[in-house]
């Protein structure tokens, strides 16, 4: 994926990072300067590349297409939120691996990380820097279509209750608000693997292609070998929804049926372990930062 960033926005780090600092009388620019830098500089670069608006579009006319094909919006936030369950499991992984698989590469093959090298910029701000900056836009690119169906179930739901409960066996928009909560954390797990990935490879091929890789784990890898760890007896029935837990991605569906499917249907089997599910979602978001910010610091 090319990014359309203009030269003036590819050195916005530099000049900014250079403003409020003198050399040779003045001290540097403080943290929190240096991260505000960075940050504006990827949100410069999100809202300049076409290739982000693109994508935009087109998870928005896919997710506004389900909804509205499907008629679940007429049913209630919770069969809304079922038909979308599936198809955001594999559309989020590629989208947030799309807005960050290039991000540090990119500034690597610009130049601008051995200029950065000059400033008193750190590998973590960087890394922080970046991956706030993508995330914003990130959210933005996923939460507005969902935000559009809730309104779109508002109008058009046709058992419209005039009051909601939060309470068990009952559809309510709180149920639709936890999923949309649930999609960001794995939207933003997922981006993190990404900055992994944008800062251990050398060029645009080797990223792309470890892209694919991860996608692939992701989405059916990791699941995979869960199911033969439970099918040849190494993962027990006792131990089975902590193992899903291991997945970002089962992490994710579990706690989506846990926390807004089940509990709107009142009854139904233990499908996720809530707090280990989370748990996973942060280790993974950490930790894939953490290999990053190494990376640059090697």
């Amino acid at each position: 994926m090319s990014e359309d960033v203009s030269a003036s926005s590819q050195s916005a780090t530099v000049q900014e990072t250079e403003t409020g600092t003198d050399r040779s009388t003045r001290s540097a620019p403080s943290p929190r300067h240096r991260l505000g830098t960075i940050i504006r500089r990827e949100l410069r670069t999100v809202v300049r590349t076409r290739t982000f608006f693109v994508l935009a579009l087109a998870f928005a006319a896919v997710v506004l297409g389900i909804v509205w094909v499907g008629e679940s919006v007429q049913a209630g936030y919770v069969p809304t939120l079922v038909d979308l369950l599936t198809p955001l499991e594999l559309l989020v992984p590629v989208i947030a691996i799309a807005f960050g698989y290039r991000a540090i590469l990119g500034d690597e093959q610009r130049g601008e990380l051995d200029v950065l090298e000059t400033y008193p910029v750190r590998g973590r701000e960087l890394v922080f820097g970046v991956y706030i900056g993508r995330a914003v836009g990130l959210l933005v690119t996923i939460l507005v279509p969902l935000a559009l169906v809730a309104v779109a179930v508002v109008v058009t739901e046709s058992d419209a209750l005039t009051v909601y409960a939060t309470h068990t066996g009952a559809d309510s928009p709180v149920l639709f608000g936890r999923f949309v909560v649930l999609t960001a954390l794995f939207a933003l797990s997922v981006l993190a693997v990404a900055l992994a990935i944008s800062s251990i490879v050398s060029g645009t091929r080797s990223a792309l292609a470890l892209a694919v890789v991860a996608l692939v784990v992701l989405l059916v890898g990791m699941d995979l070998a869960i199911a033969y760890g439970f099918s040849a007896g190494v993962i027990g029935d006792s131990g089975l929804i902590y193992s899903l837990a291991m997945s970002p991605l089962s992490a994710y569906r579990g706690l989506v049926f846990e926390s807004a499917v089940v509990v709107a249907a009142g009854t139904g089997p233990e499908v996720a372990a809530p707090i280990a599910s989370l748990v996973s979602l942060v280790v993974w978001t950490v930790g894939s930062l953490a290999v990053a910010t190494w990376a640059l610091n090697r």
